[in-house]
């Protein structure tokens, strides 16, 4: 406890990349204590740091821009409730060519955000599935890092961190058609599908309420 927020883990996939997770508790000098409220907004849904560069898109704010303006204040409000923790990070580095592909990424909002449809549980799904980034892992990407048509959560985007490509969730043969919902919120709450020899799916995951 008390170390919630601070960064620190990082990546090194090549010698001319770092990318280091940063701290986001309100430390003044070393995590989020002297940005705005707007800043850190602009950083959940566009994509911008406080200082004008443009996130990685690890950051998941393409899915976040979709966030209501009401759950948006609401991590905010959260973030500055964290204990400010001074934790000194390394700087990350880019080479050019990653930098400028970055730079093409955020996409400034010049509408209003609206508020999710939350009338039905079908439209709720879809507004926490999209917060959740789901298909990032579960829909298959081209070269260009871009979803491929009618193939939506079908799965086999390959994850080095379980050596496994991400499985189907479609109501297909080939995907979950087999989950019932006691099923379903077991997998989301725990990770796994349960009974004997069944393995981690994933380290994270949206928890179900």
């Amino acid at each position: 406890m008390g170390k919630e927020g601070i960064g620190g883990d990082s990546f090194h996939p090549d010698p001319e990349t770092l990318v280091v997770v940063p701290n986001l508790t309100p430390d003044p000098d070393t995590g989020i204590g002297r940005w705005t409220d707007d800043q850190l907004a602009r950083a959940i849904r566009e994509g911008i740091g406080h200082d004008g560069r443009a996130l990685m898109p690890m950051m998941p704010y393409r899915h976040f821009r979709h966030m209501s303006d009401e759950d948006l204040a609401s991590v905010i409000v959260y973030l500055r409730s964290l204990l400010p923790v001074r934790h000194v990070l390394p700087h990350g580095k880019l080479p050019l060519t990653r930098q400028w592909k970055y730079n093409r990424y955020p996409l400034p909002l010049t509408v209003e955000v609206p508020e999710p449809d939350l009338s039905e549980p079908i439209r709720r799904g879809a507004y926490y599935v999209e917060l959740g980034k789901c298909a990032d892992c579960h829909t298959p990407l081209d070269d260009g890092n871009q979803y491929l048509a009618n193939l939506d959560f079908a799965g086999g985007n390959f994850l080095d961190e379980v050596q496994k490509a991400a499985p189907n969730l479609t109501p297909d043969a080939s995907g979950i058609s087999y989950y019932d919902e006691a099923t379903f919120i077991r997998v989301m709450r725990t990770g796994t599908e349960g009974g004997a020899g069944s393995t981690r799916l994933c380290r994270g995951g949206m928890s179900v309420r």
